[in-house]
Order: structure tokens, then C-alpha cells, then sequence
């Protein structure tokens, strides 16, 4: 599909990026230096570093013992973690420590090569991971395809998951995935009862403990989950189980440290990119998700959900990600913990989730965790070697089974990635992690690549006139097939040929190009359409190609900068031509319909040979205005949008108008209703004026013909609803403030009459404040143009034909704000448009209201957004009804964010 691509030659202030000491960043950029570097701890700090710590300490044992590692290298990579890519890291609230995507990987190479050569693998990994985040390679490591991520991801869960079974069950784990799933059977016939139920009540307690009810539910929710179950298998372990077999906790001395790798240079080489690529991966991703978790916590709301987080929203905000300081510092932390004969280290999404919702405001909560962790390790060891280990291998299982998203399948399944996802999964449960990777990158490829080359051609025979429809994209995977299709229509006949696509590469282009000179020097006739049926013909200048119709108008007046080069405005669009004049351009509309694009480099005038005309190079096109500027504009819809509305306007002019709505709005001509409200031909009907003023009908010199389009719309056209639609910056607001009472008898002024009771509204202390999204306006401004919006319904309702339908409960009354400078809409609450409430309250519309098939009747405002669930807001209080100018925020302050 054609599109047009904003090219800036004007080094404006809107162009141009923000300078460091302004602190504007992009996301996942690096910060701007602070000032004064102390390191403080807050209240908040020191608690969501305790419940941190209480989570770290069962999880890291539990990944020791699934990686079959010394017990107390999980406490080591636990404390390196907190402590020095807390301090060092780009992510302040992300908790590291050790990797449980790195479990299956890290049990094969203690396995293969033990444990002392895994802590050298460990370190190379790190210091690979430093190179890299030095040479800023963190966002490339995202560009894999999220399928193939997610996939890895569940994979190792699902081994881990297997793995950890067995060691509930009372067994020990094999090497594999696939053998743990086979010796399952054999596992099941020796089982002893007393591993098994402690493992079931550990999952019991981590499902069941965020979920107990009542007042007392609450209190003891404050205690994390995995220590509760761990704490209380323990306690029961000890009372009918004392046999059972639990943590053992070598002494320090015996500790083994790192030493040289031996083995082949190739393995080792492929462990330490394995190390490498997955904690890398795991890391960068659990970053993405806690700068969501951080945003969905300063607007009141987490990530995942619409309802309140349980975070104050006067929490300080908190710097987006570094992402290369977070590799970085990921490096480091895991050549420390290999040097201390820890394990690998990656950032993780349960413990990093633990710490913003505790309400961690920066790196201090994780440096502390890390502190936590070390005198744990030193002073708790006989209380550590009290847990079983089947409490911790059912912790670890019911992590595994976490990694395995159904938020991530839904994803993919409606991208039509499963394929890919289910591969990745497959490769790396059966095979390992690498070639599970692996696996995932060439079944994505040839998926890309199916997709790419599913083009359908089919040829019929219309009254002795053959027809080819293309459909799909015209690529070189496509040219054998539409070589053979166009190989069998008789030469010399007349063809049609309807393309359906919007690419087209240079193969392809040649292809249908040579066939269509052959074909001409025959006799035949050839002739290009779209989907619509109409020809596709190359524009007369170039200048038209720039914009494409009832689109996002970010370009709309490309063509006419003055002195710019022809050819940046043809850069986004090529136009093919054929000998016969016809030609299959690069589009009609938004749909892509019969849309074709070839990148070929000539540029010579149209002609027997084809190709493109063009100006010549560099030639700079006058701004045109006036009467060109209109003819312009109207041959562009001639050419552009006309065939995609002739059948559309042809069948209104056949079954005439019945639209649904009445529309009132003001005659500013950056107000485009079409756009802002997504209706075509037939829906709206609608009347602009300056100020979207309704004059009563018993005004002294009223006008007649908004009375008269309210009597239409309403008795003949039988309309729906009717929306008084006023917006920031109106002039004519702006003109009603500014003039006297003195002001000349002029045609102007004598309407903006109609808009004085809105003025003396605002003025009045008889009328509530109007309120946009639980805010007071700006400034005066905008409250005078909220105001005018409920004033004009007033006045709508004084007409005998609008006051009669609404008694019959067969119209509704509307009003709605729309913000100019940020392309957002807000709609006024119910009550005060039906003229029953006391409140006058915008209320923001979001793109993902579930009424947005019905833009004007907003049934839940407790919801503006449209995110929540049921039973997601328990209560959500409105604002006042008469507001405090000194607390602009009010008792029902919403989040307010861009469209």
C-alpha cells in the first residue's frame, strides 16, 4: 500500500529532540544524570525490601535444588543479584537473582561439565553481557519475534515443571524434559505418601493464600505467599513427616569456587551463548513488564488490570528502563556471582512484580533484599535445613507452570503466531533451549514466507473476456504461478486484470510487464483495475500521490510545502505503468484494495516503455491556493476516494438519507467531524456554526436556520440523538470573553449574542463548575467553551419538537468536549445531559471503550476507559458537584492519558 512518509527539511521545534537538561526522554532511554548521587532509603524501601526478601530466599533454594547446585549458591546468586545489579542495573524497582529460565540449562552443564566449570561458564556469559550492553545491543535482543521469546519461555516451564514433579513425588529428576515425562509412569508406581502431600500442600497454600476473604484474609496477606507455604509445610513436615528429606546446607568452607572450563572449545562456546542469550532475554523482558507495572502504578492502576493499585498514586514517579545499563549491569552481577561460585543471574518477573506492588519507590528496596539475603545465608542456616525439599520443588513447579502464560497464547493465537509459539515450545521441552530457538526461528521464517507467497490467482471467462484477479502480494514466490496463469489466456484477446494487493516487488512488475507488451503487440487489449472495477490510471503530477483519502491526515498538506523535492514526496508512493496507459498503482484507500507497488528505479516519461514520469529532479512545486488549490483537491477525489464511495453514495441517492444523529458543532476548520466521530456518507447530519450556539426559539433575532435543521432533523429525518459538540481554542468563545457590552452592531456579534447566557452561566454561582475527566479546566477559557456545550443543550431542549421526542423517550440530548491539541474527545456524563444531573462532568473517551460502537451512549462512567471487568471497582466516587478552585484534583480525579 502506498503511504506517505513525513519528511522534515524544516528543523522546527516539533521536530527536533529534546535536549538533555530539559529531562524529556524517549522509553527506554537512558536517564538523565541525576543530581546529588546520595543513596537514600525510604519507609516504603525498607518494607517491599523485606517482603522481597521473604519471597527471594525459599524461591532461590528451590531453584538450587531443581538445577541440582550447591544449595548455597542459590543464596549467593540471590544476594549478588539484589546488591549489585540493583545498584548497577538500568531497571531501579527490577529484583534479580537467580534465573529460573536458566534452570533446565544450568541442570545439563553441572551435569556435563559440573559445577565448578558452570560458574566459568557463568562468568563468560557475563562478560559477554557487558560487551554487549556497552555496545547499546539491548533493544536489538527484543527484536525477536515475541512468539519465539514467549514460547522459550513456556518451554523451560514446562520442563521445569516435569523436573520438579519427580522430586515431589519423593524421585529424582533426569536429564530431560522428555525423559522426566517417560519416567513419570515408573515414578507414580513408588511413590512414598509423605513427599507427595507436603508438595500438594505447599500448592494449596501458594493457590489459596492470596485469596482468603475477609478482614483477616487481608492482614495475612501482607505476609508473601511462598513463605506462608513454605513456612507452613515446614511446620507441619516437622510434626508428621520428621524422616522426610530436607535442605542441606554444606558449610562455607567447603564451598566450591570457578575453575578454568575443560572441554570442547565449540560446547563450551554454545553454553556460554545458551547462558547468554536466555538470562539476557529474561532480563530485558521482566524490565518491559515492570516499567508497565511502574506506569499502571502512577496512574492508580496495575498493568494487567483496571482496578486500583494498592499503591498510594502519590508514589514518586520512577525513571523507564536503561536497557543497555541493565545489560550491563546484569554482566556484572552474574561474572561476580560465577567468581563466588553462585548462579547464573537474570532479572525476575515474580520478584520484581513482588517489589513495585510492595511499593518500592527505588533501587534501595533491591540493594536491601540483596543485604537481607546475605545475613540469611549466614545466620538462619539452621533454620533453612527445617524446609523439605518437596515444598520447595512444588514452589519451583508452580513457577514453572506460571511461565506458561495464557495472556501470551490468547496473543499469539490472534496474530496467528501459535505455529510458531508451539514449535519453540516443542524444540525446547524435547530438545533443549538453543535448538528450541532455533526451531522457533525457522518455523517463524517460513511462516513469513508462506504468508508472503499465498497469493490466489484466478482466471474466468466474462462474454469471450478473460478476467485475472490477483489477490495477495506480488512477490518472486508468486511469479511461477502467475507466469503459468497468464501463459494460457489466448494472445491477441482482451484481458482484464483486477489486482488485489499492495506490494508489488521488481520481479513481479517485469513479469506482468513483459506479458502485457506481448500481449499488445498481438492485438490484445489490456486493461488494470482494483477491487472496486475502476482503471488504474497513473496521476497527472505527482503532487496527488502524497495524500491517501479518509485517512490519519498527518500529511495532508505535504504537497503543498513550498521548495520541496519531488521526489521526497514520491518516496512513500510508486506509481507502474503499462504501454496500454493503464497501470496498477499503488492503491485505492485505506483498504489496500488493488493495490500495487514496484520498486523499480526508472524514471523516464511514460511511454511504450514504461515506467514513471516525473518532474525533473530537485524541481521545487509553488504552494498552491485559491482556485488551484480547490480544483486540486476536488481532482483528487475524483481520482482517489470517488470509486471507493460511488456504489455507497449511489445507493443513498437511491434509498435517501436516514441518518441516526444530529450533530451541532462549531464551524472551526480543524474541528473534521467525519474523522473525529469514524462515520462516512449518510450518518451524520450535520450543522456547523461559529461557536456551536443553538439560539432559543424565542430569541429576539433568532436564526431560522438552526431552528429549521432541528425541526428537520428531528420530525422528517427522525434522528436518534443530537450532540452539542464544542472544543478547546474556540475563537468564538475567545471573541465573547474579549468584547464589551459596547461592542459594534456587526453580523458577528449580533450571533455571538446567542452565547451570552453560557457566559453568564460560567460567571454564576448558581451552576457547578464544569469538569473534564475529574480536573477543573485550565483555565477560564475552557471552562467558558465546557459551559457553552451544556448551555446550548438548555437552549436545545427549549424547542417544541426536541422537548416533545424527548417526553416520548425517543431522542437522547449530548454533549461533548472535544480537546484539539490532544485529538481527544470527552463526553458529558448522563445526568447533565438529559438535563437531570447536578453534575457536569467530561468524562474521557478511550480507544478501548467496549461502547465504542455507540460513541455517544456511555452507560458506565464509573469506567471511562472501558478497561475494567466486572467487579474490578468496587465503588468509584464521582466529583463534586460544586468544586473547590483550591483542590483542582477533586475526590474523583481519573487517570487521564492521550488517545
Amino acid at each position: 500500500m502506498s503511504a506517505c512518509v513525513r519528511i522534515r527539511h524544516d528543523h522546527t521545534a516539533r521536530s527536533s529532540p529534546p535536549s538533555r537538561a530539559s529531562g524529556i526522554k524517549r522509553p527506554h532511554s537512558p536517564p538523565p544524570p541525576r543530581r546529588g548521587g546520595r543513596f537514600r532509603i525510604a519507609g516504603a524501601d525498607l518494607s517491599a525490601s523485606i517482603t522481597v526478601f521473604l519471597i527471594a530466599v525459599p524461591m532461590s533454594l528451590g531453584l538450587a535444588v531443581a538445577m541440582d547446585a550447591p544449595l548455597e549458591a542459590g543464596l549467593i546468586s540471590a544476594a549478588v543479584g539484589g546488591i549489585v545489579a540493583g545498584l548497577l542495573g538500568g531497571t531501579p524497582l527490577q529484583v534479580s537473582g537467580p534465573s529460573a529460565g536458566l534452570t533446565v540449562v544450568t541442570a545439563e552443564l553441572i551435569q556435563i561439565y559440573g559445577w565448578r566449570t558452570t560458574c566459568a561458564i557463568t562468568i563468560g556469559a557475563g562478560l559477554l553481557q557487558i560487551l554487549l550492553g556497552s555496545l547499546r545491543a539491548a533493544r536489538g535482543a527484543l527484536a525477536v519475534s515475541p512468539a519465539i521469546v514467549h514460547g522459550t519461555l513456556a518451554g523451560i516451564g514446562v520442563a521445569i515443571a516435569l523436573a520438579q514433579l519427580h522430586i515431589v513425588l519423593g524421585g529424582s529428576p533426569l536429564s530431560s524434559a522428555a525423559a522426566n515425562a517417560l519416567a513419570l509412569p515408573e515414578q507414580l508406581g513408588r511413590v512414598s505418601p509423605a513427599a507427595p502431600l507436603i508438595g500438594a500442600l505447599t500448592i494449596a497454600v501458594l493457590v489459596v493464600w492470596p485469596r482468603l476473604p475477609g478482614r483477616i484474609g487481608r492482614a495475612v496477606r501482607r505476609l508473601p505467599a511462598a513463605l506462608a507455604s513454605v513456612a507452613i509445610a515446614t511446620a507441619v513436615a516437622a510434626v508428621a513427616a520428621p524422616g522426610i528429606a530436607r535442605v542441606d546446607l554444606p558449610s562455607w568452607r567447603s564451598h566450591a569456587l570457578p575453575e578454568l572450563p575443560q572441554g570442547p572449545v565449540l560446547a563450551l562456546a554454545t553454553a556460554v551463548f545458551t547462558v547468554l542469550l536466555v538470562a539476557s532475554l529474561e532480563s530485558l523482558l521482566a524490565a518491559v513488564a515492570v516499567d508497565k507495572l511502574t506506569a499502571g502504578r502512577a496512574g492508580g492502576r496495575t498493568a494487567d488490570s483496571a482496578a486500583p493499585a494498592p499503591v498510594t498514586p502519590a508514589a514518586p514517579p520512577v525513571q523507564r528502563s536503561d536497557l543497555d545499563r541493565e545489560l550491563r549491569g546484569q554482566g556484572v552481577a552474574n561474572v561476580l556471582s560465577g567468581l563466588l561460585g553462585g548462579l547464573p543471574v537474570s532479572g525476575g518477573a515474580v520478584r520484581s512484580s513482588a517489589n513495585v506492588r510492595a511499593g518500592a519507590t527505588g533501587r534501595a528496596a533491591t540493594v536491601l533484599h540483596g543485604v537481607w539475603v546475605l545475613l540469611a545465608a549466614g545466620l538462619l542456616v539452621t533454620a533453612l535445613e527445617w524446609i523439605p525439599l518437596a515444598a520447595l520443588a512444588a514452589l519451583v513447579m508452580v513457577v514453572g507452570f506460571q511461565m506458561v502464560s495464557f495472556a501470551h497464547i490468547r496473543n499469539v493465537h490472534r496474530h496467528r503466531e501459535f505455529l510458531v509459539y508451539g514449535a519453540t515450545i516443542t524444540g525446547v521441552v524435547l530438545f533443549g533451549v538453543l535448538e528450541g530457538v532455533a526451531i522457533g526461528i525457522a518455523v517463524a521464517v517460513a511462516v513469513a514466507l508462506h504468508r508472503l507467497a499465498r497469493t490466489r490467482i484466478t482466471v474466468t471467462d466474462q462474454n469471450g473476456q478473460h478476467l485475472v484477479v490477483v489477490r495477495g502480494q506480488l512477490t518472486f514466490l508468486a511469479v511461477p504461478r502467475l507466469s503459468r496463469a497468464l501463459g494460457q489466456l489466448p494472445r491477441g484477446g482482451d484481458v482484464v486484470v483486477e489486482l488485489d494487493g499492495f506490494f508489488m516487488d521488481h520481479a513481479a512488475y517485469e513479469t506482468i510487464q513483459h506479458w502485457s507488451d506481448a500481449q499488445t503487440a498481438q492485438g490484445g487489449r489490456v486493461v488494470f483495475t482494483g477491487r472496486s472495477g475502476g482503471r488504474i490510471a497513473e496521476p497527472a503530477s505527482a503532487a496527488h500521490s502524497c495524500c491517501r483519502p479518509w485517512t490519519p491526515w498527518r500529511n495532508h498538506h505535504c504537497h503543498d510545502q513550498p521548495g520541496r523535492p519531488v521526489d521526497a514526496r514520491r518516496a512513500a508512493a510508486t506509481w507502474v505503468a503499462f504501454p496500454s496507459g493503464e497501470h496498477p498503482t499503488a492503491g485505492q484507500g485505506p483498504t489496500g484494495s488493488g493495490r500495487a507497488e514496484a520498486d523499480t528505479p526508472k524514471a523516464s516519461a511514460a511511454g511504450p516503455a514504461g515506467g514513471f514520469d516525473t518532474p525533473g529532479d530537485g524541481a521545487a512545486v509553488p504552494r498552491r491556493t485559491g482556485a488551484h488549490r480547490l480544483a486540486s483537491g476536488l481532482s483528487s477525489f475524483q481520482r482517489n476516494t470517488a470509486p471507493l464511495v460511488r456504489d455507497e453514495l449511489a445507493r443513498l441517492a437511491r434509498e435517501g438519507q436516514r441518518p441516526s444523529q444530529l450533530f451541532i458543532t462549531c464551524a472551526d476548520s480543524r474541528l473534521v467531524t467525519s474523522m473525529i466521530t469514524a462515520s462516512g456518507p449518510g450518518d451524520l447530519f450535520t450543522v456547523r456554526n461559529v461557536g456551536n450556539l443553538v439560539p432559543p426559539p424565542d430569541a429576539e433575532a433568532g436564526d431560522d436556520s438552526v431552528g429549521a435543521a432541528i425541526e428537520y432533523a428531528v420530525d422528517v429525518l427522525k434522528v436518534e440523538s443530537i450532540t452539542v459538540c464544542g472544543h478547546s481554542g474556540c475563537g468564538a468563545m475567545q471573541a465573547l470573553m474579549s468584547t464589551g457590552p459596547d461592542a459594534p452592531q456587526t453580523s458577528l456579534w449580533r450571533w455571538l449574542r446567542h452565547g451570552l447566557p453560557s457566559l453568564e452561566r460560567m460567571r454564576s454561582r448558581h451552576h457547578a463548575w464544569a469538569r473534564i475527566s475529574g480536573r477543573l479546566p485550565a483555565d477560564e477559557m475552557e471552562q467558558l467553551c465546557l459551559s457553552n456545550v451544556v448551555q446550548q443543550l438548555d437552549h436545545l431542549r427549549a424547542h417544541e419538537s426536541v422537548a416533545r421526542r424527548l417526553a416520548e423517550g425517543a431522542l437522547q440530548l449530548h454533549g461533548m468536549y472535544f480537546h484539539v491539541g490532544e485529538a481527544q474527545a470527552y463526553l458529558l456524563a448522563e445526568g447533565a445531559s438529559a438535563g437531570s444531573g447536578i453534575d457536569e462532568v467530561f468524562d474521557r473517551v478511550g480507544p478501548g471503550d467496549p461502547n465504542h460502537a455507540r460513541p455517544y451512549d456511555i452507560t458506565d462512567l464509573s469506567d471511562p476507559t472501558g478497561l475494567s471487568a466486572p467487579g474490578d471497582h468496587a465503588a468509584v466516587s464521582a466529583p463534586a458537584a460544586a468544586a473547590d478552585p483550591a483542590d483542582p484534583s477533586g475526590s474523583g480525579e481519573l487517570e487521564r492519558t492521550s488517545a
